[in-house]
């Protein structure tokens, strides 16, 4: 059964990591994907050709979510390959880690404009589109745990995985007149790109791994389910919701 036949999908931060597995999971279900990436042509070139394995059409292009522009730009793209937006997954994300008393402003600004600035713009571009097709659609944030606890090496991260909860809960009364569904998913710790280098400590790596319900730490692959599920008009009663994909992690306080 594939979920989200005949429709367009388009994912942020798209060439690698979560947004990869959601783009490849949205074509494994009969969608056309549209993926947004900053900087790695390579890796971008190689989405879209899982993409275009799997039968669907794909498309890359490159942008600085920072930027409001490079939603416009991003959406007017899509639109222009593929004639319509059903679903923004908006994923883009960053967490350069570093101790709060002497965190950069450059690295606080440069965190919020990404992961909150960038998230607002592209939700807000592909619900205009939404709103100008008339026929509803379904947006998805990549939110965190992050955004319920706390992380001594994330006071600039942290505020931003809980704006985009926050984003969305408000999004879903904004849009709910349009039928247009606003969700996010949580996700723990899982082994992608922007947590190489933390995780690199394996004494760590198994502090975490030991507090998992489930005993291990998470894949991209692990998110693409329910993103999926939550694009797809299996969810089509569920708005302002926020879906912990953690192993959990979340409820494990004793």
């Amino acid at each position: 059964m594939k979920l989200l036949e005949g429709k367009t999908v388009l994912v942020t931060g798209g060439s690698t990591g979560i947004g990869r597995a959601a783009a490849i999971g949205a074509a494994r279900h009969g969608a056309n994907v549209a993926i947004n990436y900053a900087s790695s042509d390579d890796k971008a070139a190689s989405c879209v050709a899982e993409i275009e394995a799997l039968g669907q059409r794909g498309l890359a292009v490159k942008g600085d979510v920072a930027l409001p522009e490079t939603a416009t730009d991003f959406v007017s793209k899509a639109v222009a390959a593929f004639g319509r937006v059903d679903v923004m997954v908006s994923n883009a994300g960053i967490c350069p880690f570093h101790a709060f008393l002497d965190m950069p402003v450059e690295t606080v600004d440069r965190t919020f404009r990404v992961n909150l600035h960038g998230a607002y713009y592209m939700v807000q571009a592909a619900a205009n589109q939404m709103v100008k097709q008339g026929e509803g659609g379904a947006i998805v944030a990549v939110s965190s745990i992050s955004a319920l606890v706390g992380g001594e090496y994330q006071t600039h991260y942290t505020p931003t995985k809980a704006g985009l909860h926050s984003l969305m809960q408000s999004a879903a009364i904004a849009l709910g007149k349009h039928g247009i569904r606003c969700n996010s998913v949580l996700p723990g710790t899982i082994l992608t790109e922007i947590n190489k280098d933390d995780l690199a400590d394996q004494d760590k790596r198994d502090r975490m791994t030991a507090r998992i319900p489930l005993g291990r730490l998470g894949e991209s692959e692990d998110l693409a389910g329910p993103i999926v599920f939550l694009a797809s008009d299996m969810a089509a009663y569920v708005t302002g919701a926020a879906l912990l994909v953690d192993g959990g992690a979340f409820v494990n306080l004793q």
